[in-house]
């Protein structure tokens, strides 16, 4: 049976875009200076802070499917 389904996976993100957050403790305008396969580093515009977390962006969408998911 087809019902909405929200699908996250995570944003590749890469070295040198420029990143906005909307919402939570990490909000505002960030640089990323790198990304691994775990971690993702990131530089204030502003401030010049750097900090390394654990990945976190994703990418969202909703859209018609089957769940749970016969994989």
């Amino acid at each position: 049976m087809s019902e909405k389904v929200l699908f996250f996976k995570r944003y590749p993100l890469t070295p040198g875009q420029k990143i906005h957050i909307e919402d939570g403790p990490r909000k505002g305008d960030w640089l990323v200076i790198g990304v691994d396969e775990k971690k993702v580093a990131l530089r204030c515009p502003v401030s010049g802070t750097e900090v390394s977390w654990d990945r976190f962006c994703y990418f969202t969408e909703e859209r018609e499917a089957e769940f749970p998911a016969q994989n």
